[in-house]
């Protein structure tokens, strides 16, 4: 085709401006911010909820309802913060109100090798002791059990399935230690289809340790540490909704960081089975002092996209009264528990334990294992009186204590004058 020198002038004319413009489309900046495309017209309060893609404010009645028709609904939790827990059950109350007996309830809490005894706590056949005994609680997860006594007594009430979706602490050593082609072939085996390129993970991974001087190795393996996680997660998630079909809701409680942006699980799961989800978290805007010192000074990088669908405004709470501890450590062997060490000025030292004494019961019950004391002691409150049965050189002694809550030490067993 011969083109004239006026089509060719057009041509170079529209090229050049088609060029310049698409320059101009690439190098442009996000309007406003992509974590809050609509920020809140007020500065949000306690009790607030807000749907973050349109920033409108809704009410507490109508983010429950609209919840369900989601089949996946993701809860990110402040672990030892009572508001997020409440959240959850409301959001875990409100989907069963939906969908009756087809909803499941996963949790981060529980690994896979736990789901026996989870499924023997639904169906009722186990007391709240047995269940923490037998499923390892304070060696598995370790946080208060009163965090999450009213969802597991829901759960088994209302016999929704609960589903341990975590691994193992074992595996999660052996991940964190050694890069994954290094790994023996059984280990590898046990590992979900793993992707360590998710470039926002690293980021908010690289984020929590800017002010650690871990170094790089320390930082692969956490980023291993918590891609295991997440997959692990994703991967138990998954294999529950596409057993069940597509009648089926699943609630999952989960750390925040395992949710919040979409990253961590909900991202892995899509990835699986792309079926429909909605994320709900919470952030604590009213912090008293007694917890400021659990904030983490982490400068957590710009995302392109909102942290949550629903987000609710909350106090970070502490459970109601101070734990108390008997204050001492011991060793459990044939049966016995030994005390090894008495904390001074604690309920033990008051009440005259030594060490070398044989805990024999607590009011009465019997103390076989270091777990029978641990939760007799935790039903117990600031001031409350009891009889602690020790023997000491082949002789019973019973010892009247008075519960308090462990003293403050300097690390050397000692009171720290210094510390309030």
């Amino acid at each position: 085709m011969n083109l004239t020198a006026p089509n060719r002038l057009i041509i170079a004319i529209f090229l050049t401006t088609f060029f310049l413009l698409t320059a101009c489309t690439m190098s442009q900046q996000p309007i406003g911010n992509p974590e809050a495309p609509y920020p809140p017209a007020d500065q949000p309060a306690v009790g607030d909820i807000y749907h973050l893609t349109t920033g409108i404010k809704v009410t507490r009645e109508e983010m429950l309802a609209a919840l369900p028709d989601a089949r996946i609904i993701y809860v990110g939790e402040t672990h030892d913060n009572p508001a997020s827990h409440r959240l959850e059950l409301q959001v875990l109350e409100a989907v069963l109100d939906q969908h009756p007996g087809q909803v499941s309830l996963g949790m981060e809490m529980f690994n896979h090798e736990q789901q026996a005894v989870l499924d023997e706590w639904v169906a009722g056949k186990l007391s709240e002791k047995e269940f923490l005994k037998t499923s390892d609680w304070y060696g598995v997860w370790s946080q208060d059990f009163r965090y999450y006594r009213d969802i597991l007594n829901f759960a088994r009430d209302h016999q929704v399935p609960v589903i341990g979706l975590n691994v193992t602490k074992q595996l999660r050593q052996k991940v964190g230690m050694s890069d994954l082609e290094a790994l023996d072939e059984a280990t590898r085996a046990q590992l979900p289809e793993m992707d360590l390129n998710d470039r926002y993970q690293r980021a908010m991974t690289e984020a929590v340790y800017a002010d650690h001087s871990h170094g790089g190795k320390m930082l692969d393996g956490f980023l291993r540490i918590q891609t295991l996680w997440d997959e692990a997660m994703a991967n138990a998630v998954a294999n529950v909704m596409r057993d069940k079909g597509p009648g089926y809701r699943m609630v999952v409680m989960a750390g925040g960081n395992h949710v919040r942006y979409g990253f961590g699980i909900p991202r892995r799961v899509f990835r699986r089975l792309p079926i429909s989800y909605v994320m709900v978290g919470s952030r604590e805007i009213d912090i008293p002092e007694a917890q400021q010192s659990k904030l983490m000074d982490i400068q957590a990088p710009l995302f392109p996209m909102v942290s949550y669908d629903y987000l609710v405004y909350t106090t970070y709470e502490s459970l109601p009264g101070v734990p108390v501890k008997l204050g001492v450590s011991m060793k459990a062997a044939d049966g016995k528990v030994v005390v090894e060490a008495v904390v001074p000025n604690s309920t033990a030292d008051k009440a005259g334990v030594l060490a070398g004494d044989v805990v024999i019961a607590l009011d009465g019950v019997l103390i076989e294992d270091s777990f029978d004391l641990i939760y007799e002691v935790n039903q117990r409150a600031t001031d409350d009186q009891s009889t602690l049965t020790v023997e000491r050189n082949g002789q019973r002694i019973d010892l009247e204590v008075t519960f308090i809550p462990l003293p403050k030490t300097d690390g050397h067993g000692t009171l720290n004058k210094h510390k309030k």
